[in-house]
């Protein structure tokens, strides 16, 4: 899944944490599965994630003894809206090698 376009100008780790968070969307992701998707270090994910929060485009979930973080509603693109874009120089590249 993709992000929705009015979320897409995010500095690079934010902009990677939604990306992660969409494409699992329905099960969500920890820390730790996020840390090694955005493949940032804790210090840069940290305040991505306090920014993210404070801007209440993420949903922290706490399940069993782990933290689980959701994209919040409207931070995932609608595929009907997407399919009347044309898709980005970006995304055609992620497409190619399957990033």
């Amino acid at each position: 899944m993709a992000v929705s376009p009015e979320h897409r100008d995010r500095d690079e780790v934010e902009f990677g944490v939604l990306a992660a968070l969409a494409d699992r969307a329905d099960e969500g992701m920890s820390v730790l599965e996020l840390r090694a998707a955005v493949d940032a270090d804790i210090d840069r994910l940290e305040p991505a994630l306090a920014e993210l929060k404070e801007a209440e485009l993420i949903e922290v979930e706490r399940e069993d003894d782990r933290v689980v973080l959701y994209p919040a509603d409207g931070v995932v693109a609608d595929p009907e809206e997407m399919a009347d874009e044309e898709p980005s120089v970006l995304s055609i590249i992620r497409n190619r090698f399957g990033l």
